[in-house]
């Protein structure tokens, strides 16, 4: 039988064994520098994005208030091929970690202003897919991953709430017909919707708040 002291390193090793393997990265994300993240989206971004990421084109995402670790993730993407846009791989291929990490964290820091839906006739459709999925053809919630609000989850799941409703249903018609690749349950999750479902639930998240 152990003794309690015994027992208490068992424990303290198998939860240091079953940590992901990322537990041993260092703890300490590199401090982004604001001020350069500025210059980048006045010089370079500012064209399609606007100067602070806001409400510009519907063909071209909002980026105000977007989890900067997305952000990041995306540009890292574009610039590495696995994600397909000839204009951004262009934008982003000159773009160092540290350019990355600082223009996400400038966009990050704005407040995100809000949308709203067009359709009114769709948008009971498009709530019941966003909250409830599309059973009958194995699509999930979408508020499972994105939150009710549409807030998203850091690190995790992209702020989608008041974004164009245009480019929501730009990129989920690109992950249904394998023109978007870097991510595989959004692949799978569109492949079940047709375009009625995509505008319905589009036009629905562009007014979550």
């Amino acid at each position: 039988m152990k003794t309690p002291a015994a027992f208490a390193i068992t424990v303290a090793l198998a939860a240091t064994l079953a940590l992901p393997a990322y537990a041993n990265e260092p703890a300490v994300a590199p401090k982004a520098d604001l001020a350069k993240g500025q210059a980048l989206s006045t010089s370079v971004c500012a064209a399609c994005h606007t100067s602070d990421g806001s409400r510009g084109s519907p063909a071209n995402p909002i980026l105000q208030g977007q989890h900067p670790e997305y952000l990041a993730k995306q540009l890292a993407d574009f610039k590495a091929g696995k994600r397909a846009n000839p204009i951004m791989q262009g934008m982003a291929a000159p773009l160092s970690d540290a350019d990355m990490t600082n223009v996400a964290a400038f966009y990050a820091g704005k407040q995100a202003k809000p949308g709203f839906a067009k359709h009114k006739d769709t948008v009971a459709l498009g709530e019941k897919i966003y909250r409830g999925g599309i059973p009958d053809k194995h699509v999930p919630a979408c508020a499972g991953c994105h939150s009710p609000t549409g807030a998203g989850i850091p690190a995790q799941y992209p702020r989608l709430g008041g974004q164009h409703a245009d480019y929501i249903a730009a990129q989920l018609q690109a992950f249904r017909d394998h023109k978007r690749l870097n991510n595989a349950p959004m692949q799978q999750i569109s492949a079940q919707m047709n375009n009625e479902e995509i505008a319905a639930v589009s036009d629905y998240i562009s007014g979550l708040k």
